[in-house]
């Protein structure tokens, strides 16, 4: 039987293809390591060969970065080209956690928020709306784009938002968007979707620390007026 490789599927179960065409967020973790492999073996595909390899330790990243390359190479279809590949990406992902968190910044005021993201919000003709995602020491474990949207007005999912902080370990949320007219003050689409994102996290114990709007100029703060 021949093997399966990624170019005899069908279009839209490429990993590769769907990386370029959805982003590399849209892909599982076996898809990511789908695409290291290239190809499985005789009975599987390179993403069941992936999801093999990621439930042998319990689909723990943590865990799968521990393997050497021999316990990689036990499974049919890994050789030792391929086990140096994924133990390469892996490394180069903690390097990068390392550096982040020799820069990672401490919030302790609105204005740190301010001064962290009106660099990339400033200048936009649209709206972004963004997370800042916090540990118990008020260090930033992560800045992201949540979503983008037209002139007025931007969508988010929150419970991708919790998901993303429950991943992350986060005790604490600021969230951020720009508001392209100018205009300072939170519409009530805003302040509901605030209450929102509030109330969802209490049961979490997740706590929502702030919610800045950012002009050109200037800032709101729903937690220096007291709206938090």
């Amino acid at each position: 039987m021949k093997k399966m490789t990624i170019k005899t599927w069908a279009l839209d179960d490429r990993p590769r293809e769907k990386l370029i065409e959805k982003g590399q967020q849209s892909l599982s973790d076996a898809e990511l390591i789908a695409i290291l492999i290239g190809s499985g073996n005789q009975e599987e595909t390179a993403v069941d060969l992936s999801k093999r390899i990621l439930a042998s330790v319990d689909n723990r990243i943590q865990d799968l970065a521990k393997l050497t390359i021999n316990q990689l190479m036990q499974f049919r279809g890994i050789g030792e080209a391929k086990a140096v590949s994924i133990i390469t990406a892996l490394e180069l992902g903690k390097r990068r956690q390392t550096e982040l968190a020799k820069v990672r910044k401490t919030v302790t005021s609105s204005q740190d928020v301010y001064e962290l993201m009106e660099p990339l919000l400033r200048d936009l003709a649209h709206e972004e709306f963004w997370v800042l995602y916090l540990n118990n020491s008020n260090k930033v474990l992560l800045k992201e784009q949540i979503s983008k949207g037209g002139i007025t007005a931007t969508l988010v999912d929150i419970r991708l938002l919790y998901k993303r902080a429950l991943e992350l370990s986060a005790v604490g949320l600021i969230l951020c968007h720009n508001h392209p007219s100018g205009k300072i003050q939170p519409s009530q689409s805003d302040k509901n979707l605030t209450e929102k994102i509030n109330g969802a996290g209490a049961s979490l114990d997740i706590k929502l620390l702030d919610h800045l709007i950012v002009t050109e100029k200037s800032y709101f703060s729903f937690a220096d007026e007291g709206l938090i």
